[in-house]
């Protein structure tokens, strides 16, 4: 019996070390493990610094600990250590900031911060080492992610240690309520090894003088590179009030090739640059800045305040491991011949509002005879335009839709409840004998569709709830969804428009003349879409395959005005307001435009709805010939489908995400099941799921947000799912270990990552946990204490206690056991002094954690679950 306690005094003792012995998937980060950030409780996010994502990803929140800027143009800084030893990579920026409050931020990596303290004015430097620039953000520019296998390395023994958050608060009005700011950037990092790391090439003028009154002036730079071959992805551009527009290029035996070009008064994102383009040694880099002195009374120079200049074109670029420079500079302009050379586009500027000029600096400036509060309202919107971009579309594979017996679908859209709605052809097709030459349907013999041509499906399961249609229509195209419900079709081969209530027999209007083509005000010719305006009732119809033009009518039926006209082949390219097949119509309501897809001529053409008034063109060599569709969700995003190329074309058929402000192409999607043969429409919802219908291969597909379909799969696996704060989630693990959920994410094609809790399990837990062995031990022992004292009497309790004794003895003795901007800015000539210390000193507030050296013991707690696996 004594070998049998000590066996279970033993075993305790294993248990024991094992709990001991157990890390937490954040005890690796052990700078952290005893201090807490102890700041204001305004700072969402920031009491928890270190996010663990799984076995080898880990997030880092790097934030401003609750500071009240005290005057304008204050650059505050900050630090934070690298909470790992070993190397690491970036490869994911999330901003936290507004630009109501915080004029830019700048993120440096560096071994020595220039203070100790929790947050210093960047006067006094960012670091006392060479500092690296990893991260820009201003003008509520979103998310930067960088190309898959890319990141910035850091830690181990050739990266920083530190991160440093410089942050510039231009205009403080906005603390005159004495609130806290806690403004800065959440970072992606991984252990996993990056075959391509990430670098920062920075372009910028140090001498530009802009004369007072001067209507423009050009900043140049340009620098010989003389390194290994190194690939550009992204663009950011930087100047102050006065700069109009900025472009970089690379200019190779005389050739300039487009890198970015971009307003500096639209949000200060990197960009991604939209044709590959890679820099050998011995190219050139060059760039541009145009500015305009007029209504300035003085000469303004390159500085750090609201009141100087500023002319950077930053690139982000990657490289092969071996070769990598994680950070370079041009300062200079070795060629200022070549400019003469330079591409027209450079000093074309890029129109912005002009009331937002005055909002969107974070500079205090007076505005006089102007509603103020009506001017945010518009910033705001404007600035909703590009928020939210950290997304990815790909097909929802697990949404049956797609196996629908359809006809020709010719029409997607989505009623006010977010149903979707179908708009098919049944059992006609379009063909080369439906028409004459003269656009007179041919087959009327037929009859018109017998089934039901209006399907209306729930988005999520594709049950059919309602149809509706049967005998009206011959060869439906167009189809839109007013405000009220009410259904707008297009019908090629009838010539006509019609309005018909959701759950009525009847058309409730019908524009044009049955079977009749023409081009006076009371005939179409095979119009395409309808768009009627939320906001007046104003139905705007485009007609057509055989007119060329946008007509608007009034709410009742009346012809207002139109626009548009053929193209003219024999000019090559067309120009504002041509149309070669105006073929799907997007009304954006919040800027009052139009946006049409201009099919044959492979573009987007936007207008205003008043005059029909050109305003601009959205065009991308991806789009190939023909553009087909086009889809506007509030955010600012435009959705669009493309054809198949023609022979010897390359362009695949895609569907693509635009930025609306800027006509960015930010993601492009192909479906997983099937493949598009004519995609003919495509509509989008707000949490950006899409839908496209395919008039050749009669399917309908669905796509949605990768986040969206993570969370999902993530749900279908048993994870259960918090919310945190700023609708940042962390999963807390509760995986099920069954066979189906684990299959299912395996099929998953790209899975990001998926995050577990990191904060452990509680301490009332992992006591309870330790004491509940304690307690069974005793229980053990008192039991064989009685039965000795039973069975041996006395003598049997003396050996059992000088047994014990000596066991508990021992497991009590077991027990008991930079880059300095500013110097550099400062030693040149012409360079104004005032305030731009700061930009040079653009540092950190750091929170430097005391490390002895030695890792403290965990409380025991169960392990967590294994990480769902990785999609390939």
């Amino acid at each position: 019996m004594a070998g049998l306690v000590n066996n279970l005094l033993i075993l305790f003792l294993v248990f024991q070390n094992i709990c001991l012995g157990f890390r937490s998937p954040l005890s690796v980060f052990k700078r952290y493990k005893d201090t807490t950030r102890s700041l204001s409780s305004e700072c969402l996010g920031s009491d928890r610094p270190v996010i663990s994502l799984g076995l080898s990803d880990f997030a880092l929140d790097i934030r401003m600990p609750g500071v009240t800027p005290k005057q304008s143009d204050t650059y505050l800084c900050m630090s934070v250590p690298l909470p790992v030893d070993d190397e690491a990579y970036v490869v994911d920026f999330k901003p936290h900031a507004s630009m109501d409050t915080v004029h830019h931020m700048l993120l440096f990596g560096c071994n020595e911060p220039s203070s100790t303290e929790n947050y210093w004015d960047c006067d006094e430097g960012t670091c006392k080492d060479k500092s690296n620039i990893l991260y820009a953000w201003a003008r509520n520019a979103p998310p930067t992610r960088l190309p898959k296998g890319v990141g910035f390395r850091v830690g181990g023994e050739t990266g920083g240690r530190f991160f440093v958050l410089q942050v510039h608060y231009g205009d403080i009005s906005a603390f005159r309520d004495k609130h806290k700011d806690c403004s800065g950037v959440t970072l992606h990092l991984t252990h996993q090894k990056q075959p391509l790391i990430a670098g920062m090439y920075l372009m910028m003028s140090v001498n530009t003088v802009i004369p007072p009154g001067e209507k423009v002036v050009d900043a140049d730079i340009a620098c010989h590179y003389k390194r290994f071959p190194m690939h550009l992805f992204a663009y950011r551009v930087h100047t102050h009030r006065l700069g109009k527009v900025v472009s970089g290029y690379r200019v190779r035996n005389g050739q300039w090739t487009l890198i970015g070009r971009q307003s500096p008064q639209l949000p200060q994102a990197f960009y991604p640059v939209e044709h590959p383009v890679d820099v050998n040694y011995d190219d050139i880099l060059a760039a541009r800045c145009v500015f305009s002195g007029e209504g300035r009374t003085t000469e303004t120079r390159i500085g750090g305040t609201a009141n100087d200049e500023m002319c950077n074109f930053y690139i982000m670029y990657y490289m092969e491991a071996k070769h990598a420079v994680s950070y370079m500079t041009c300062t200079q302009n070795a060629n200022p011949e070549m400019f003469r050379n330079i591409p027209q586009e450079a000093n074309i500027p890029i129109p912005v509002k002009s009331d937002m000029l005055k909002v969107t600096h974070g500079h205090h400036e007076e505005t006089k005879g102007t509603d103020k509060s009506s001017l945010l309202q518009q910033a705001k919107k404007e600035e909703e335009e590009i928020l939210d971009q950290d997304f990815h579309i790909e097909e929802a594979v697990e949404w049956p839709g797609v196996d629908l017996k359809l006809g020709q679908v010719s029409g997607l859209a989505l009623d006010p409840e977010n149903n979707l709605v179908i708009f098919h052809r049944g059992d006609h097709v379009w063909d080369e004998n439906s028409f004459d030459s003269k656009f007179v349907y041919q087959q009327r013999g037929l009859g018109p569709i017998e089934q039901n041509t209006i399907l209306v499906l729930n988005p999520s399961n594709a049950k059919l709830l309602h149809s509706m249609g049967r005998s009206l229509f011959y060869l439906p195209h167009g189809l839109s969804i007013d405000k009220n419900g009410n259904y707008w079709v297009t019908d090629v081969a009838l010539h006509q428009v019609f309005k018909l209530g959701a759950h009525d027999k009847e058309p409730l209007l019908i524009l044009g003349v049955a079977l009749q083509p023409g081009s006076d005000r009371n005939h179409f010719c095979q119009p395409t879409d309808v768009a009627v305006d939320p906001i007046t009732g104003s139905i705007y119809i485009s007609d057509g395959y055989c007119n060329s033009r946008v007509i608007q009518f009034t709410p009742k039926g009346l012809y207002v005005m139109q626009w548009g006209e053929g193209t003219e082949t024999s000019l090559g390219r067309a120009r504002p307001g041509q149309f070669h097949i105006p073929h799907s119509l997007a009304l954006i309501p919040d800027f009052s435009q139009l946006c049409v897809a201009d099919r044959e001529n492979g573009r987007i053409q936007c207008f205003k709805l008043e005059t029909g008034e050109f305003i601009r063109e959205i065009k991308h060599k991806s789009f190939g010939r023909e553009l087909f569709a086009v889809s506007y969700v509030p955010g600012g995003f435009l959705f669009a489908v493309n054809g198949m190329p023609y022979p010897g074309e390359a362009e695949p058929v895609q569907g693509f995400v635009m930025n609306f402000s800027t006509g960015e192409i930010i993601d492009t999607f192909i479906p997983l099941r099937k493949n598009f043969e004519m995609p003919h429409d495509v509509v989008a919802s707000e949490d950006k799921t899409v839908f496209v219908g395919d008039v050749h291969a009669r399917a309908v597909w669905k796509f949605a947000s990768v986040e969206k379909m993570e969370h999902r799969s993530v749900k279908k696996a048993g994870i259960e799912v918090q919310e945190i704060k700023e609708s940042e989630t962390i999963v807390e693990a509760r995986l099920k270990n069954t066979p189906e959920s684990t299959d299912h994410l395996k099929k998953k094609e790209k899975q990001h990552l998926v995050q577990q809790a990191s904060t452990g399990v509680s301490f009332v837990l992992i006591t309870i946990l330790l004491i509940i062995p304690v307690v069974v031990l005793l229980a053990i022992l008192l039991f064989i204490r009685w039965r000795k004292t039973t069975v041996y009497g006395a003598d049997g309790e003396h050996k059992l206690d000088s047994s014990s004794g000596r066991i508990l003895g021992k497991l009590r003795g077991k027990g008991g056991g930079g880059l300095n901007l500013g110097n550099f800015f400062a030693s040149h000539k012409g360079y104004s002094r005032k305030g731009f210390d700061r930009l040079s000193t653009e540092g950190s507030d750091q929170e430097k954690d005391e490390d002895d050296g030695t890792d403290s013991e965990e409380e025991c707690s169960a392990p967590p679950p294994p990480s769902a696996p990785s999609s390939s």
